[in-house]
């Protein structure tokens, strides 16, 4: 397995979680927090969100940087550009895939009309 898809599956593993995503979410929307901070926002707990950030400071999506006692996170907008890069190539892998299984059907279906 190649570095890039190695990367590529770690980034999806990690946003496949709707709580990664939801965390993700709050930071985007409040820009750099703590981990309290969401927390507050999600139906989990403080250490649940520090896991989850783990997570995805581990695969570049988020960096923790300390002031004080506190980490504060942020989403890294240039992962995150390669992320939705990343997406938009799998939804174009899978719309030419749909676009051959769709002219399969048609040809198979067209077969069948003139054999009757």
């Amino acid at each position: 397995m190649t570095t890039a898809v190695a990367e590529d599956d770690a980034l999806w593993a990690a946003v496949a979680d709707p709580t990664r995503r939801r965390v993700l979410d709050a930071l985007l929307e409040h820009g750099e927090t703590t981990t309290t901070t969401i927390a507050a926002q999600l139906p989990v707990t403080r250490q649940a969100v520090a896991k989850h950030l783990v997570v995805l400071d581990r695969v570049g999506l988020v960096a923790g940087r300390r002031h004080g006692r506190e980490v504060r996170y942020a989403v890294r907008p240039a992962r995150l550009d390669d992320a939705a890069e990343a997406m938009a190539r799998v939804a174009a892998q899978w719309d030419r895939r749909l676009a051959r299984i769709k002219r399969l059907a048609e040809a198979v279906r067209a077969e069948a009309a003139t054999d009757l």
